[in-house]
């Protein structure tokens, strides 16, 4: 029987939202993103929402426990399996998770620091039109125009070299709990990031179709 309780997890730049994309477009799971799960809240003026913006408006956190009502009443919609994308991030997020839903299997894209610094500072961005672009894929080294409308490329502030490490030095020290979490109960599976996006892939439909 296929896997369709799944978790992604992987460092900034390791490829989670091009995975993520042909997953649920290959087995139709149900993509649940906590990010697009909360801006659909607020948006939706729901009260859930409505309490999730008074603490993104004073910038805070939103709390875990309104987190996982948010996300529990989608899991409980999705019949046909759900991809978990950014959820759960701390151990407490993953107990809290387990009281209502089996997770089958936690697919973890690792990539090495430097891999990761490597790509995300090679990334620019169209200030016109936000077409975005990559020294390490799409990009020559000098190019400094938007080839879909002639805007100007510029790397973003998070883009910076120094940046980048401490976003995933700081991904390491708080996922690394997680993932010893899981594998406990002996459903990670790692995959070599820098394999390329189809390897990648290939072998994530080889795991779910198990």
């Amino acid at each position: 029987m296929a896997l369709r309780h799944v978790v992604l997890l992987g460092p900034p730049g390791a490829g989670k939202g091009t995975q993520a994309k042909q997953i649920i477009n290959e087995l139709g799971l149900v993509h649940l993103s906590t990010g697009d799960i909360l801006r659909d809240e607020v948006s939706r003026e729901t009260e859930l929402g409505k309490t999730a913006k008074g603490f993104m408006d004073r910038g805070d956190l939103v709390p875990d426990q309104l987190i996982i009502d948010m996300i529990r009443g989608r899991i409980e919609a999705a019949d046909q399996g759900f991809l978990l994308d950014g959820f759960p991030r701390t151990t407490a997020q993953a107990e809290a998770l387990a009281a209502f839903a089996t997770i089958d299997v936690v697919l973890n894209i690792g990539l090495a620091r430097e891999e990761v610094v490597r790509r995300l500072a090679g990334r620019r961005v169209c200030r016109d039109c936000g077409a975005i672009y990559n020294l390490t894929f799409n990009l020559a080294e000098g190019e400094t125009t938007c080839a879909k409308c002639g805007g100007e490329l510029y790397q973003r502030d998070d883009d910076k070299t120094e940046v980048i490490a401490n976003r995933y030095d700081i991904y390491e020290r708080s996922t690394a709990p997680l993932i010893e979490y899981y594998t406990r109960q002996g459903v990670v599976r790692t995959l070599d990031g820098a394999a390329g996006s189809e390897n990648v892939f290939s072998e994530i439909l080889e795991l779910l179709s198990a």
